[in-house]
């Protein structure tokens, strides 16, 4: 009975409770500090970036706002150490970059003309896709996802 009452079972035997013990503490994320009325606040920059990442790679797979994140995420690949695995394990980013990649096909044949803009477009998609390839962490699933398949048309032109 005492053995019960030791591990805090005394209040369904009908005895008093002992010293409750407080909840153990969880882990918490720090959070950017909060500003203050009529001062500017200092966010320090990871705060700032990884939000703003996090919602880059979610425009990817929106088709309005995808040139734009495929931009400002080339642009940033190399400041962003852990793009590759974000890059990887979110839904739906690596098949709007496979997208991108298809999309230019057609327009890899002799008679047409690939224009600056879509260059521009799959060349941010393809430097995406070589921070992926690159990263220790995805780079055999990048392979094993047989996703350099899908580069052989650009080795052709």
């Amino acid at each position: 009975m005492q053995h019960l009452q030791d591990q805090g079972y005394g209040r369904f035997l009908g005895q008093p409770q002992l010293q409750q013990q407080p909840p153990p503490q969880l882990a918490v994320q720090p959070q950017p500090p909060q500003q203050a009325p009529g001062m500017q606040a200092v966010v320090p920059p990871q705060f700032m970036d990884k939000e703003k990442i996090y919602q880059l790679v979610l425009e990817l797979t929106s088709s309005e706002q995808r040139e734009n994140a495929l931009h400002v995420l080339s642009k940033k690949r190399d400041s962003v150490p852990d793009l590759a695995p974000v890059l990887w394990h979110s839904f739906g980013t690596m098949a709007a970059l496979l997208q991108e990649i298809v999309a230019i096909y057609p327009l890899l044949s002799p008679p047409m003309v690939l224009s600056a803009h879509a260059s521009n477009r799959v060349c941010n998609a393809l430097a995406l896709l070589q921070c992926v390839a690159s990263h220790p962490e995805t780079r055999s699933l990048f392979l094993h996802a047989h996703i350099p398949l899908f580069l052989y048309p650009f080795l052709n032109t």
